[in-house]
This record gives structure tokens, sequence and C-alpha cells, in this order.
């Protein structure tokens, strides 16, 4: 290995990125915008449901509980219609998710301690918006059911019936169960694949289409000593934009990284490696810039976003998607990723993934100095 021929492939690359306005747009502008985009457009949370009432009792208890109910964070009272029929309007343009019918004499039944019905109406067109919304108005309404018991016992008299089951919940990891502290350490998987896979995936390609591959074979340039000098420009650009998504997923987001930040480099230096090395390897076979652009965003960029638990949990796909996602190797630096951010946990807990990463990136750049010989390298 010739460390001087390395440097003179890698100044080569290098240059060519700077007179290559959109190969440094690709790699700065875009990691930015995704970063913006995920961590404030993508949340998985469900607050704030549209709500609508129709309010057939028109007493201080249906006020009352109308007025909790848009106290709530879940929850957001945006309409007051009339009737019913108005009520389905709203849900049928969907102005509203859900819709709550008071009856009349509805108080008069919870003061004569008689069974007070209450008629929810949920749009269940988005499933996963819908379950919430049921789980959410679940719990209000046996919050309510509690208070109105308690107010029956004290007219009576009588002590409050304490349950005989206590549940003392407590989150860990990500004690205010936000998304974005799950989302923004997703985000820089996919980053990377995008600045490494498919920039890397256009640049031997390039050397054929443009009739200077012919050239380099006529040098004394071995496939090992090619391989690195294309492929340290774009690691050390990858590696200043996870530098970046760390430091503003911190500054905008409030995500902070509890375990180590080496820790972190290590990982993101592995998962580079196999990014690019997963470019390159496309562009050596393809031969099409073209071609390579597209099967990247195939091969990497999509499995990476849907298939490695980042936005779809891996536990309810088919098998053979979840037998697709263990090849993923988006899926063990998620992990790794939640572990030191989340979880807080050393290199002792999280050595399997760093090991499939380590197997991969080993395996990639294998293959791709075997393809640069048969290219004649």
């Amino acid at each position: 290995m010739n460390l001087r021929k390395v440097k003179a492939v890698a100044r080569k690359e290098g240059y060519h990125l700077l007179r290559d306005f959109r190969s440094l747009y690709l790699a700065f502008i875009i990691p930015l915008l995704l970063i913006l985009l995920f961590g404030y457009a993508l949340s998985l949370d469900v607050e704030h449901i549209p709500t609508a009432v129709v309010d057939h009792d028109r007493t201080p208890e249906s006020r009352d509980f109308i007025r909790r109910l848009g106290a709530s964070v879940y929850f957001s009272v945006a309409a007051h219609p009339p009737s019913t029929a108005a009520l389905t309007q709203l849900l049928e343009r969907n102005r509203a998710v859900m819709g709550i019918v008071i009856p009349p004499g509805w108080s008069a039944d919870l003061k004569a301690d008689r069974k007070s019905a209450l008629q929810v109406v949920i749009d269940g067109s988005d499933p996963n918006t819908a379950g919430n919304t049921r789980a959410f108005i679940t719990a209000f309404i046996a919050q309510a059911n509690e208070r109105s018991l308690r107010a029956a016992l004290n007219r009576q008299g009588r002590e409050p019936i304490r349950p005989p089951v206590e549940g003392r919940i407590r989150v860990w990891f990500n004690e205010d169960l936000e998304s974005r502290n799950f989302i923004v350490p997703g985000i820089i998987a996919v980053i990377i694949m995008i600045v490494g896979a498919l920039l890397t995936s256009m640049v031997v390609a390039r050397e054929y289409e443009n009739g200077t591959m012919e050239t380099l074979r006529a040098l004394p340039l071995r496939a090992g000593e090619f391989f690195l000098g294309k492929a340290i420009p774009y690691f050390f650009i990858t590696l200043i934009d996870v530098l970046v998504a760390i430091a503003m997923g911190q500054a905008l987001f409030g995500v902070v990284m509890k375990a180590s930040f080496w820790l972190m480099i290590l990982a993101s230096g592995i998962y580079i490696l196999v990014a690019l090395s997963t470019g390159l390897l496309i562009s050596v076979k393809t031969r099409s810039q073209l071609v390579a652009n597209q099967l990247a965003v195939l091969v990497t960029y999509l499995p990476s976003l849907l298939l490695s638990d980042f936005v779809f949990p891996q536990q309810n796909m088919p098998a053979a998607l979840k037998a697709v996602s263990w090849v993923v190797p988006a899926t063990y630096y998620i992990d790794i990723l939640n572990g030191l951010y989340l979880r807080g946990l050393p290199l002792v807990q999280l050595w399997p993934s760093f090991l499939v990463l380590a197997a991969m990136a080993l395996l990639l750049v294998g293959l791709n100095i075997r393809a640069l010989k048969k290219e004649g390298l």
C-alpha cells in the first residue's frame, strides 16, 4: 500500500468535489434540510386532537366536562356544532377527528346516580391517530367517572373506595416521551446513507463516462489504493455532517447524548465506511451515473428509512421484511444510537451491533477491491 498514491487519488477527488457545486449541495445542504424537516415536521406524538362537542344538556356540569376536555394536552375543542348532523359534516370534511355528543338530561342522571351515556365518534381514517384518540378519551372518561364516584360517596357520607391495585408508573430512557429524542438520532443514519452512498455511487461511474478509467488502469495503482483515495474525501465530508447533526440536535431540539461522544464517533466511522463501500460497489458494477444514483436510493436510502426500526417498528413487519431488515446496516447503527443517546450504554452492552457493522464494512471493502481488480486495477 503506497500512501503517496492514495494521497494523490484523494487530492484528485477533492479537487473534483470543490468544482462540482451539485455534489457539495448534496453533501451539506440536503442533510441540514433533513435535520430541520424531520426534527420539526415529523412527530409521532399525538396531541391537540381536533374535537367537536355537541352539548344538548347545556348545564354547568356539561360545560365543566367540555372545559376539562379542552384543557387536556391531548384534545383541542375546535367546534361546538348545534346538532349531530353538523357534527357529521365536520367529521366528513376532516375538520375534526373526534366528536362527542352530550345528551339532554346528562347532568341530571349524574346527580341521581344513574347511568349517563356519552356518544363518542372517532374518525378511523388514520388507524394510528384513531387508536391513540380512543385510548386518550377512554382514560379521560375514566377520570371523570372517578370524580363522579367520589362526589357520590361524599354526598352519602362514605369513605372513598381505594382501588386494590395501584400502578406506580415510571418511564425510563425517554422520560418526557418526546419522539424527537428518538427521531433526531435516527436521522443521522439516513444522512450518512445519503451523503455516503449517493455521492460515492457516481464516483467510478463518472470515470467510465468521462473516459478516464482507461488512464487509471494504465497507472501503477492498486485496487486498494484506488478505493482508499476515492473514499477518503467523502469519509471526512460525511463525518462533518455527523458532527453538524449532533450539534443541531442539541442546540435546536435539546437532544443530548447520554453516553460517550467518542463511542459515537467510532460507530459513525464504521457506518460511514459501510455507506461509502456500498456506494462505490454500486458505482463499479453499474458504470452509469444515472443508474448508480437510482440504484443507490433503492438499495441504501429507502431500506435505511423504512426497514431499520427508525420510523416503522420491525416487530410489526411481516417475517420476510423482518429478515431483510437484519441485513440493513442502519438497523444496527440505529440500535447503537439509541443506546448512546437514550440509554447511556457502554461498549460492553453495544458490542454485538458494533461487531456486525464492522463485519459488514470488511465484507464490502473486500468486495470493492475484488471488483476493482476485475476492472484491471
